[in-house]
């Protein structure tokens, strides 16, 4: 990640962050004032907010210590931990007291109070969260350039960007289904209808946090690079004359800004060890230049055919298209 994009993310957090803290304490007033369920729920939810953009602000600084003995690779992947402990803190405590809530709400419902102070509160809130969602809808704009807005989730290494927009997404339709709730309880006379709207709060966080810890998870497992810098450094590493054939190129990304890369390369018979050792450290000289993000290379020198034997199951076999240089 470069540091306009680490800046642009933690810029994300920090507004959400402030937003959230603030709509937190205003929604807890209004739902003393006025017995509402929906805006208890919405509450709670900008607090279980509040406390994700913590994690994650923790997450980034952890990720940014320096590699030691225990963790040679570096601490990049601590952020991929506490984004999976976010979604689970929106699907346990957001979702899971939104609905039980809700549920002693249908069940137990209170006396209707004046509607006045939580269509105030909503409205602010709803003021508040877009403008953080703008912020962290232009961030992710800016940088998922020209593909798709789910493909680019997707295939995202940096958590804590799209994670914030889909909070701030789930919290504008919160509100949303509150203001409803709120409403409707009134119109119809009847406040079990916020009981509700506040199942209904805890269904769509229940959804969000599904969709994240999914994506989360691909990432703490380990996932490999753009297949865009597989091919440059395929292209790369083939391109040198002393090598015959690219057997294989394996990436993992050890934090969002930080990669590991394992080739394997069949080098012209008459290349002597020593040659070899020259022609590595150019190559990875070469490699680190076109991608700054690749922290560890690794190069093994191997012949095609025991490459292709030892081809780990579930993968495919590629013979890069310089096989035509052997010989």
């Amino acid at each position: 990640m470069s540091a306009s994009k680490e800046g642009g993310s933690k810029l994300v957090i920090v507004a959400a962050l402030a937003a959230n803290l603030g709509i937190a304490i205003a929604k807890f007033i209004a739902a003393g004032i006025s017995g509402s369920s929906s805006m208890l729920t919405e509450g709670f939810h900008s607090v279980v907010d509040s406390l994700n953009q913590v994690l994650l602000l923790y997450g980034q600084h952890r990720g940014k210590k320096a590699p030691d003995e225990a963790h040679p690779f570096g601490y990049g992947r601590e952020l991929y931990f506490w984004s999976f402990v976010v979604a689970i803190l929106i699907f346990a405590v957001g979702a899971g007291v939104s609905i039980y809530e809700g549920y002693t709400h249908f069940i137990e419902p209170e006396p209707l109070q004046s509607p006045t102070i939580n269509y105030v509160v909503l409205g602010i809130a709803f003021l508040m969260e877009g403008a953080s969602w703008t912020i962290a809808m232009r961030e992710f704009a800016a940088v998922k350039g020209d593909a798709g807005w789910w493909s680019a989730v997707h295939r995202s290494k940096d958590p804590a960007g799209f994670i914030i927009l889909f909070e701030d997404s789930a919290a504008l339709a919160g509100l949303a289904i509150a203001a409803v709730g709120v409403w409707a309880s009134h119109y119809f006379a009847d406040p079990r209808l916020d009981g509700i709207a506040s199942i209904a709060i805890g269904s769509v966080l229940a959804l969000v946090a599904v969709l994240l810890a999914r994506e989360a998870k691909g990432l703490l497992i380990g996932e490999g690079a753009d297949p865009a810098i597989v091919a440059k450094v395929r292209a790369i590493v083939d391109g040198n004359p002393a090598i015959t054939s690219v057997a294989h190129v394996r990436t993992i990304h050890t934090a969002p800004d930080s990669i590991f890369v394992a080739i394997s390369a069949d080098f012209k018979d008459s290349v002597t060890m020593g040659e070899a050792e020259s022609l590595i450290e150019g190559i990875e000289d070469q490699l680190r230049a076109a991608v700054p993000m690749l922290s560890s290379i690794y190069i093994r020198p191997e012949k095609r055919e025991n490459a292709a034997v030892f081809q780990p199951a579930g993968t495919i076999s590629t013979t890069s298209s310089s096989d035509s240089k052997r010989g």
